[in-house]
């Protein structure tokens, strides 16, 4: 399951840079996750990284968006794979 960011977000710029994956990108109002980029850091970290230095708590799962373990590693895998 990939992450997003909520209306919460203050925009504070601290979980974009922490994102392995170039996921994180500054939206038109807050930041955005982009859920095919989003492996909630499997194979880079043990935690997604966004989440540990959100001073909000505003990065829950996405209920939009479920995979499994596996499917992140895949995801991962191929992100690799293509130089991302």
């Amino acid at each position: 399951m990939s992450l997003f960011i909520t209306d919460e977000c203050i925009n504070c710029d601290v979980c974009e840079p922490e994102c392995p994956n170039s996921a994180i990108t500054q939206g038109e109002e807050i930041y955005e996750i982009a859920p095919a980029l989003c492996t909630e850091c499997v194979g880079h970290f043990d935690t997604p990284q966004c989440v540990e230095v959100c001073p909000v708590d505003c990065i829950p799962k996405d209920p939009d968006n479920e995979e499994t373990e596996d499917q992140l590693q895949g995801k991962y895998e191929l992100l690799m794979a293509a130089g991302k």
